[in-house]
């Protein structure tokens, strides 16, 4: 009977054990390939995307909504100051405070917002703003150094109407995570379709996984995005490192540019590292004459 009830109580010891482990592994990484830097392309200009400095698709910069973040305010012109629609991925509020542009750079922190009482389940705050503007196809390009600490720092486009609600993650990374320092993310997704474009679980994520053989938090990079009808391609430092068949991206799209938490990627508050920054030079779009 005594061996019986130890040989009990292990088995449910292991059985609690693995169900406690399954919520803690993180899932092991699929790397599509290694962006080649020695590929890294060295500007020329500022008049075209670093990966056409030659302009051989005949890029024209639309200066009316780029911005070089030199003002000592946001250009709310072009930028809500927050997201007016979305308040934040619990337990991280978004919070106008936590934006800020210094020395010639849009800056986002954490937990600027001082006295003011986050709603229920945050616990946190950080920045978030987004584009004015809708667009459909071009160029898109921002210099960005990541936030090294546990948020995901995002460059990224969305539309969400009730027919369509799609994402082009140009960025959308985490490397103050020590695990996801050398990954290099871009996703694709379809939310939301009309039923007529089929089944929308059929095409819901297609995401590709990197590996960047630096760590990517440690320097300033150019992240780009190339859109056309037909395809779309993902830049670092002009270095194309993914393309991708536009199915389903043909809606116009705005642009965001935050931080955020995201417990898939372990991007979750720590009180010890609340310094971090994510630090963006200049965004600029392009359309081809």
């Amino acid at each position: 009977m005594k061996f019986k009830l130890m040989l009990g109580a292990l088995v449910c010891i292991l059985i609690t054990s693995k169900n406690y482990s399954q919520e803690l592994t993180i899932p092991p990484k699929k790397y599509v390939d290694t962006v080649n830097i020695k590929k890294a392309v060295v500007r020329q200009n500022n008049d075209f995307p670093i990966s056409d400095q030659a302009n051989t698709k005949n890029w024209d910069l639309l200066e009316k909504y780029s911005d070089e973040f030199e003002a000592n305010q946001l250009n709310e012109a072009i930028w809500y100051p927050n997201n007016p629609k979305w308040k934040g991925r619990p337990p991280t509020y978004f919070d106008g405070s936590n934006v800020k542009l210094e020395n010639g750079e849009l800056v986002v922190r954490v937990n600027q917002h001082q006295d003011v009482k986050l709603p229920e389940g945050f616990t946190h705050s950080t920045g978030f703003i987004k584009s004015k503007e809708k667009f459909l196809y071009g160029y898109f390009e921002a210099e960005a150094k990541l936030m090294d600490a546990p948020w995901v720092s995002g460059f990224w486009m969305t539309n969400v109407d009730k027919d369509w609600w799609t994402e082009i993650d140009i960025c959308e990374n985490a490397p103050g995570v020590e695990y996801n320092r050398n990954d290099l993310n871009s996703n694709i997704h379809v939310f939301r379709s009309p039923p007529e474009h089929g089944n929308v679980k059929e095409h819901f994520s297609r995401t590709k996984k990197y590996y960047f053989p630096e760590e990517l938090q440690k320097d300033y990079h150019v992240w780009g995005l190339e859109w056309t009808p037909e395809v779309i391609r993902f830049y670092i430092d002009g270095i194309l490192f993914r393309e991708a068949e536009n199915t389903h991206w043909h809606q116009p799209l705005e642009v965001n540019f935050n931080c955020e938490s995201n417990k898939w990627f372990g991007a979750l508050p720590d009180e010890e590292r609340l310094d971090g920054e994510y630090h963006v030079k200049y965004f600029r779009v392009w359309k081809r004459k």
